[in-house]
C-alpha cells in the first residue's frame, strides 16, 4: 500500500441536526445528536485509509480521557498516529456543528490554538517513504517542518487551503499542490483569480479552488480547466472538503495525475454528501448502489 502522511488538526465534533438554524437568543430542539472524530487532516487521513492507502496522522491528541475517543477512531480505521503532544492533559479540541434540513452547517470550534506542540521532530524516513504529504495549516510549525522535510525528500506536498493562517506564506514554500476552498483568501486577494495568481507566484505548481457543488477551477502549470462535481441529493455536506483532500491524496499516491486524481476525488466527496456525517458513505458501495 502507498504511504500517505497527513499533518494537522484532530477534533471531537458534536453534531446536532435541526429543522432550521436558531435565531439569536433562541433555543431549538435537535432532531438528533451525534459525536464524530473530525478535523481536516483527520477526516482526510481516514478517507484515504478507507480507499486503500497506508495513512499516518501527525496531530496533537494528548492523554485526557476524551482523547481516547480520537485514538480509538484512528485505530478503528487503521490510521497510524504520531502524537505531537502525548503529555497534553487538557480537553482536546471540540467543535459544535449544527446541520439544517438542507444539509447546510454552522461550526464553532476552538481548533488548535489552545493546544501546544511539545515536539517538532520530523520522521524523515516516513517522509521519504511517503507518496504524498498533506498539511492543513493547523499546528502551523509542525506543518511547516513536515512539509519542508517532505519537499526535500521529493515527496509531493498537498495543502488544504481552508483559510489563511499566520505562517501560511512560509508553508507555501514547500507546497506542490494546493486544493483550496472558495473562502481561502491570502492577504490582498479579493477574488478567485487573485488567489490563483498569488499561489502561482508563491511557486505552487498545481492549484484547485472548490466551490461547493459548483465546478472546481484548476490551474496546472500554464493550463487552466474545470472539474465537474457530480450532482447528488444532499443529506449532509459535513467533511466533504476533507474527504476531497483525502481521496485526492489516495489517487495521487497511486500515480494518477493532478486532474485525473482530482476528478476521481470530487466524485467520492460528492457521493459522501448523500449520507449523514463523515463516515456513513464508507459503508455503502460508491455510486449508492
Amino acid at each position: 500500500m502507498a504511504q500517505v502522511v497527513f499533518v494537522g488538526l484532530s477534533t471531537i465534533d458534536l453534531v446536532y441536526r435541526v429543522e432550521e438554524f436558531p435565531a439569536a437568543n433562541t433555543k431549538v430542539a435537535a432532531q438528533s445528536q451525534s459525536v464524530f472524530i473530525g478535523g481536516p487532516a483527520t477526516n482526510a487521513a481516514i478517507a484515504c485509509a478507507h480507499l486503500g492507502a497506508e495513512a499516518t496522522l501527525v496531530t496533537a491528541v494528548g492523554r485526557h480521557a476524551l482523547a481516547g475517543a480520537i485514538r480509538a477512531e484512528l485505530e478503528k480505521h487503521e490510521v497510524r498516529l504520531v502524537d505531537l503532544n502525548p503529555d497534553f492533559d487538557d480537553v482536546p479540541a471540540i467543535s459544535a456543528v449544527t446541520v439544517d434540513k438542507a444539509g447546510n452547517r454552522n461550526v464553532v470550534s476552538a481548533n488548535a490554538v489552545r493546544i501546544p506542540v511539545s515536539s517538532l521532530r520530523v520522521d524523515r524516513e516516513l517522509c521519504l517513504q511517503a507518496r504524498a504529504l498533506m498539511v492543513d495549516g493547523h499546528f502551523m510549525q509542525a506543518c511547516q517542518a513536515w512539509a519542508a522535510a517532505a519537499r526535500t525528500s521529493g515527496t509531493q506536498v498537498v495543502f488544504d487551503g481552508g483559510s489563511w493562517k499566520s505562517g501560511t506564506d512560509e508553508l507555501l514554500k514547500s507546497v506542490d499542490t494546493a486544493i483550496c476552498s472558495a473562502d481561502f483568501r491570502p492577504p490582498g486577494c479579493l477574488s478567485v483569480d487573485d488567489v490563483f495568481r498569488f499561489l502561482k507566484n508563491a511557486g505552487v505548481q498545481n492549484i484547485a479552488i472548490s466551490n461547493g457543488a459548483g465546478p472546481i477551477r484548476i490551474l496546472a502549470g500554464a493550463s487552466s480547466a474545470t472539474v465537474h462535481v457530480p450532482h447528488v441529493d444532499v443529506v449532509d455536506t459535513m467533511g466533504a472538503g476533507d474527504i476531497l483532500h483525502g481521496a485526492y491524496c489516495h489517487f495521487a499516491s497511486q500515480g494518477f495525475g493532478f486532474v485525473d486524481a482530482l476528478t476521481r476525488a470530487a466524485a467520492i466527496a460528492s457521493e459522501s454528501c448523500r449520507y449523514a456525517g463523515t463516515r456513513e458513505w464508507m459503508v455503502h458501495p460508491l455510486g449508492g448502489s
